[in-house]
């Protein structure tokens, strides 16, 4: 397998979740807080929340793209979201009704029945062209660069964004997305209830908990594939957000993943591992995690002490990072998670 580059983590890898084979059900030995807490991520991963007023958009607009040119969109009419991250905003700024198209990693209720058209950053540009989009959104990890090209010679505007790895990128994606679709006013509302709600989700650590070291592993048992996250793994600022430390990062690897070593799992020392929650049932559930080499000597496969998040929302810093969060503070702190912040 080839291990994701920095830029183009966060899709790559929920692409890989969600094409590989499904997997075993979870083990019994994980801790009640565990299950309690995938099952309210994947509720959470079922619907987006539109904002309460539909916008009318303002067009045209000009944009510049990440890539270089400067965009007039005239028409959104038929919007296609190259990734599943844009989709989620396009989806929850009330523009939904006008998205004709998915990425794979679109998995909540309300794109459930588009066409797919990206699969692992790469597009089909036949695909896309059969469905007349208005408009395409696309980040840096989209390619292969002929199939951009394709689109953009048959005259569709489209807009590169850059991808997002951290709880930073979470504004200025959502801006750039309202800019593009002409609906700038509900892009601020988005920005301001997103915000609102994370830290909301960040208060409820508790005042005096001390920082569990978490390391964010990418399992996949159907394709043995087993990846320990670094700092460029894209959980780190979601780990730091609530209150943890990305024990991959803290041990030195400045990578994105490297291949799982009991060594480097010693090294980390986590308190608590990180799953997809595809990626803990590829395994056999908990007990099947801690058969990894080096799992259980650490003090998190010891306590059996897993946290599992639903693949689609994990690392999809947007609209609903707030939830995501949510789950990963009850998760990690259990009934003492409802305090008044660190």
């Amino acid at each position: 397998m080839r291990i994701p580059r920095p830029a183009g983590v966060l899709a790559a890898v929920l692409a890989l979740a969600l094409t590989g084979c499904g997997g075993a059900q979870d083990g019994a030995g994980g801790k009640a807080r565990t299950q309690a807490g995938t099952e309210s991520a994947r509720a959470a991963a079922d619907r987006v929340e539109p904002l309460a007023e539909t916008p009318e958009p303002k067009l045209p607009v000009t944009v510049d793209s990440a890539d270089g040119p400067r965009v007039k969109v005239t028409d959104t009419s038929r919007i296609v979201p190259l990734t599943g991250s844009l989709n989620e905003i396009v989806f929850t700024l009330g523009l939904g009704r006008n998205v004709v198209a998915r990425d794979i990693t679109a998995t909540f209720e309300q794109a459930a029945d588009l066409p797919v058209v990206t699969r692992a950053h790469d597009v089909s540009a036949e695909s896309v062209l059969s469905l007349r989009p208005t408009v395409v959104l696309a980040d840096t990890t989209t390619g292969p660069a002929e199939a951009i090209d394709q689109i953009r010679d048959a005259g569709i505007p489209l807009v590169v964004l850059e991808p997002v790895k951290s709880l930073a990128d979470v504004e200025p994606r959502i801006t750039a997305v309202a800019r593009t679709l002409g609906v700038p006013d509900a892009g601020t509302a988005l920005v301001s209830r997103t915000e609102q709600r994370i830290a909301q989700a960040k208060a409820a650590i508790p005042a005096h908990a001390d920082r569990p070291r978490v390391a964010f592993l990418y399992v996949r048992g159907s394709a043995s594939v087993y990846l320990l996250g670094g700092r460029d793994s894209g959980a780190s600022s979601l780990l730091e957000a609530a209150g943890a430390v990305d024990a991959g990062k803290a041990s030195g690897l400045e990578k994105d993943f490297t291949a799982i070593t009991s060594e480097a799992l010693a090294k980390a020392a986590p308190d608590a591992i990180l799953v997809m929650a595809k990626g803990l049932d590829s395994v056999g559930g908990v007990e099947g995690l801690v058969k990894i080499p080096g799992v259980a000597e650490t003090p998190a496969g010891a306590d059996r002490r897993v946290v599992s998040i639903e693949d689609g929302v994990l690392l999809n810093y947007g609209p609903r990072t707030d939830e995501v969060l949510t789950t990963l503070v009850e998760q990690l702190y259990g009934n003492s998670g409802e305090g008044e912040g660190r």
